[in-house]
């Protein structure tokens, strides 16, 4: 614990996440908090079953092996063993049928020149034996099929190609499903809890992946899906709605190369289904995250499938998955003794939607830019936007309505008032010749009903402390040829 305060800070708590941690965001104890009812289990089982199919069964009979695959191994060996001990019996009474029609069983040991139709059968377990001599191919010599019985040669055919059906399908169902990638799934991890918290300064949902075998996962993705009762507008109810939960699909970050644990990140944005939801919110919202990490099994190359879930109360607010990767000498080791644990890191407690309306309740001039992913020409466009409506705030209702600004709202209106009317005559001229009108001496004729007359000494004197560039441009009939029309007799009108 000292080692990790020391590496991430004193204001960090150590939280174990296993059944004997405690933390502030930890599940409650089985006896005070009723059992969630999960849609899928921490091992991946889906509780889900289907019922009144009516017949609509027969449809598992037209694909029989997928059935018997999809069956619990104690049907399976149950199926294969009954399959076969059925299929002994038939054919061993189908011997010892011909013999019995023949009258082999009573005239074997009587008459020598008699040749029966299989030799040395007296009795059906004599039957029995030669059809397992025959079907597993051991031929002992001491009982064989005579040339003097067609019928007996017509069912030694028939057996050889029903036994040969019977194996492929019972022994290649047994392959399938002793080769099922469900075993390789055991060997991917999840962590027993997510957590919530800041990640590159935005709230981020996080959990962690890893694999326990050195063979890799080829071409592994991930997906998240949320699980959550809604009610549409139209009233309609969607019992555990499915939602999509970007976890990188458009960076390519759910394309893992999974040979170490990996944090799988989900931004909580605008897009996000968790855009609302606060740390008091968990305590009252019902949901569940099912991921499902997908692959081939290097070794097999076979699909692999390993599926999880995090219920509302597995979801930790304010914790971050402890380091589990060190480097050693030569190689880089991985702990999974800390493959569950997380410790606590300040976090605010408000959504994403809170904590943006706070943003631009504090400051009203960053809204546009705030809307506009914070770019810098979105925050210029929007200062520029505020002086506009400065310069509407106090024309008539008559004039803000035809320049479309009536709708601005009041609180920037009301900021406007202390800003001088010489703005406000100048709200139709371009920023630049609005700040040099602004020297002191230089009044609008509109403002006063008269045109004001300045001295060259004083406005030469003001113009002068003007940078080079201003000064060009408030050198009066110098730049006039770059205006139009309009600008330079307003030019020439201020200036006489």
């Amino acid at each position: 614990m000292s080692a990790l305060r020391k590496k991430f800070g004193d204001d960090y708590q150590v939280v174990t996440t296993s059944s004997s941690g405690s933390g502030f965001n930890q599940p409650l104890p089985p006896e005070k908090k009723k059992k969630r009812q999960r849609f899928v289990d921490k091992n991946g089982r889906c509780n889900v079953q289907h019922g009144n199919l009516g017949g609509e069964t027969s449809r598992y009979l037209s694909d029989l092996f997928t059935t018997l695959v999809d069956l619990k191994w104690r049907w399976n060996l149950f199926i294969f063993i009954l399959t076969y001990t059925v299929a002994w019996l038939f054919m061993a009474s189908m011997w010892w049928l011909i013999a019995y029609i023949r009258g082999d069983l009573n005239r074997a040991h009587g008459d020598d020149k008699y040749t029966p139709c299989v030799a040395n059968v007296y009795n059906f377990p004599s039957a029995f034996l030669f059809f397992i001599e025959t079907e597993a191919t051991i031929g002992y010599g001491y009982r064989y099929i005579t040339d003097k019985c067609p019928e007996g040669i017509i069912l030694f055919l028939f057996q050889s190609i029903l036994g040969s059906i019977v194996d492929a399908f019972l022994i290649g169902c047994m392959f399938i499903k002793m080769s099922q990638p469900k075993k390789r799934a055991e060997t991917l991890m999840f962590s027993e809890h997510a957590a919530i918290s800041m990640r590159d300064g935005k709230l981020t949902l996080m959990f962690r992946v890893g694999n326990l075998r050195n063979s890799h996962m080829v071409s592994a993705q991930i997906r998240c899906k949320l699980l959550k009762s809604r009610q549409t507008p139209e009233g309609e109810f969607l019992p555990l709605d499915q939602l999509e939960l970007d976890v990188g699909f458009s960076t390519g970050a759910d394309q893992l190369f999974l040979v170490s644990p990996l944090t799988i990140c989900h931004v909580i944005d605008t897009k996000s289904p968790f855009y609302e939801l606060s740390q008091r919110s968990m305590q009252t919202e019902q949901f569940e995250i099912v991921v499902i990490l997908e692959g081939i099994v290097e070794t097999t190359g076979m699909t692999c499938q390993a599926r999880t879930s995090y219920t509302e109360d597995e979801v930790l607010w304010g914790h971050r998955f402890f380091p589990v990767i060190s480097l050693e000498e030569g190689f880089f080791k991985v702990d999974y003794s800390q493959f569950h644990a997380t410790f606590e890191v300040p976090t605010p407690p408000y959504s994403v939607k809170e904590q943006e309306e706070a943003l631009l309740l504090s400051s009203p001039l960053m809204a546009p830019s705030l809307c506009n992913s914070g770019d810098k020409t979105n925050s210029l466009d929007g200062l520029e936007m505020l002086e506009d409506a400065e310069s509407a705030a106090k024309l008539p209702a008559k004039l803000q309505k035809m320049t479309g600004r009536e709708g601005l709202p009041k609180k920037l209106l009301r900021m406007s008032s202390t800003t001088s009317e010489m703005t406000y005559s100048l709200g139709d001229l371009p920023m630049k010749l609005q700040r040099i009108s602004s020297v002191p001496g230089v009044s609008d004729e509109r403002h006063g009903g008269k045109a004001s007359k300045i001295g060259a000494e004083p406005m030469s004197k003001s113009v002068a402390d003007l940078p080079p560039k201003l000064q060009r441009l408030a050198g009066g009939g110098r730049m006039d040829g770059h205006l139009p029309p309009k600008l330079r007799k307003m030019n020439s009108d201020r200036f006489t």
